[in-house]
């Protein structure tokens, strides 16, 4: 079985990174909020961004990769458009 590397964004607009056997197990997961900590206040998240990997040594070099770079380049790859390069930050009084 193919291991994937993805990147979902969240409600805020941020994105997270992961790797996964289950693409759309894992998705539905982060959704439910039974995945990622960093997901599960965020919820929900749209898958934005996958690539197969030939195994999961692969894949975690590929996840590396995309968590070294700038949001604008992240946008790029997954072709949102350049006005959602800042996360609009909710402000609490």
């Amino acid at each position: 079985m193919p291991w994937f590397v993805y990147m979902v964004r969240c409600r805020d607009g941020s994105l997270y990174t992961g790797i996964t056997k289950d693409l759309d197990a894992r998705v539905a997961a982060h959704s439910a909020g039974r995945g990622a900590r960093y997901t599960r206040s965020r919820r929900p998240v749209t898958l934005v961004y996958s690539r197969r990997a030939r195994d999961k040594s692969a894949a975690l070099r590929a996840e590396h990769r995309l968590k070294r770079l700038t949001r604008a380049e992240k946008l790029a790859l997954t072709g949102a458009p350049a006005g959602l390069a800042r996360v609009r930050r909710r402000t609490t009084c």
